[in-house]
């Protein structure tokens, strides 16, 4: 019987599993994953963009001058998010611990206290200091700005029909949105919309029935509110930087963010003179998220200062 090759389906479970496991797994799982080809470079991604002109009164006397009434440019995105790690096990540790610290055990404990809240945390924080700044190589990139009203019983479905008219306005498709919420916000709307659900049996519809009503329109997520800031530091693994801000709300359409991933390396080595009898595994991927630029309309945030400040960007 040929030997397990455990890196290969190290691999391919955890592909298998980012869409279940990550808060985010539904934007690392966006189809524009598959739509736009990385570079020869291995690190840039050259995104198509097609503009034209509108349309004009004809004549049915008359032949216009024909022209040319479309223009094509390029939107690029370079990749800069490197990340490994690596461990060693000896042998004994292993037998000793009655395979406790085996390596199927230390690499899933790696991948649910670590690797996967801190992809969550980079997502979320590059994310919002993508869509709260300019970019300098494009110009309908424009800095937006998030919705800081505190909240409320009273106002939370308020706030969320601003974030919504918001993407009404920006044209983005009403089906496929999500809205993730920290869990004590996902607590509030649960209430006031079960408030508001309660009086239209009682007393009739009211203008709140119709938010409410958009409530069923877009797939509701609960996050930790610690996977929820604004800004991160990533010099060993991950934590919320000093200052950084509250995403309470963040209302989101997958087709405008791209997850790519350029190179992933998984590898179990065995024990070996090299590495003095002991098992080493070592990881390492090349990855990053991007806004789609002229889709930038289809995220929304909502943001609560961090106390003594105005937080920062990821």
């Amino acid at each position: 019987m040929p030997a397990l090759n455990y890196a290969a389906q190290y691999s391919q479970a955890l592909a298998n599993a980012y869409p279940y496991v990550l808060n985010f797994g539904r934007l690392y799982a966006t189809p524009n994953n598959g739509r736009y080809r990385m570079g020869e470079d291995g690190k840039t991604i050259y995104i198509p963009r097609i503009k034209t002109s509108g349309r004009v009164n004809a004549d049915r006397d008359t032949i216009a001058m024909a022209a040319r009434n479309y223009d094509n440019s390029w939107e690029v995105k370079t990749l800069s998010h490197q990340r490994k790690w690596s461990t060693l096990v000896h042998p004994k540790d292993i037998d000793q611990t009655n395979h406790v610290a085996s390596i199927q055990n230390i690499t899933r404990t790696f991948n649910e206290t670590q690797k996967f809240p801190e992809m969550d945390a980079y997502l979320i924080s590059r994310l919002y200091s993508l869509w709260s700044t300019t970019d300098s190589t494009d110009s309908e990139k424009t800095a937006m700005t998030p919705n800081t009203t505190a909240i409320t019983a009273a106002n939370v479905l308020d706030i969320f029909d601003e974030l919504m008219l918001a993407e009404d306005n920006a044209l983005v498709p009403p089906n496929g949105r999500i809205l993730y919420v920290t869990y004590e916000v996902q607590k509030i709307i649960n209430k006031a919309s079960a408030v508001v659900r309660n009086r239209n049996v009682t007393g009739g519809r009211s203008s709140l029935n119709n938010i409410v009503d958009r409530l069923d329109e877009v797939e509701i997520i609960g996050v930790p509110a610690t996977l929820m800031k604004t800004a991160y530091t990533f010099t060993a693994g991950w934590a919320p930087a000093t200052g950084a801000s509250q995403i309470d709300m963040f209302l989101v359409h997958p087709d405008a963010v791209i997850t790519p991933v350029s190179y992933e390396f998984v590898k179990l080595d065995p024990p070996s003179a090299v590495t003095e009898g002991k098992y080493i595994y070592f990881e390492e991927s090349y990855e990053d998220v991007f806004i789609l630029n002229k889709k930038q309309g289809a995220l929304q945030f909502h943001v609560t200062a961090a106390a003594g400040g105005t937080g920062g960007n990821g």
